[in-house]
Parts: C-alpha cells; structure tokens; sequence
C-alpha cells in the first residue's frame, strides 16, 4: 500500500480467528498428505496436488493476518 492510502478492516475478531484456524488445519493437512507421497516415492506429479491444500492454508493465513 502506498502513503496516503487508507485500509478498512472488513472482517472482525471472530471470522479473523476462524481464517486462521482453517489455514493451520489446511497446512496440517498438506503436510499428512505430503509425509508418505514423498517418502514412499510416488510419482511428483501426484505432488502437484499438495498445491491446492498449501495454496488453500496460505490463503487462510494471508486474509487472518491482513484482516481481509
């Protein structure tokens, strides 16, 4: 954001607590799902789905933290 430029908070405490949570629970997730794709040696293209629980907890994350 620039100077001059003024942020409105558009979601509350509540729903902020609520983003949060579901970005720790996507990466708990990613990171169950990604332990034995990488460890038993599947093919990395099955690894490209870990995108959409990675990308789905660092979007709960990001709107927690910038209150959006």
């Amino acid at each position: 954001m620039s100077d001059g430029e003024v942020c409105f908070i558009n979601i509350g405490p509540k729903e902020r607590a609520k983003r949060m949570r579901f970005g720790v629970i996507a990466f708990a997730a990613a990171l169950l799902a990604a332990v034995p794709l990488v460890t038993q040696g599947y093919n990395p293209l099955f690894r490209l789905l870990l995108f959409l629980p990675f990308a789905a907890a660092g979007t709960g994350f990001f709107q927690a933290r910038d209150k959006t």
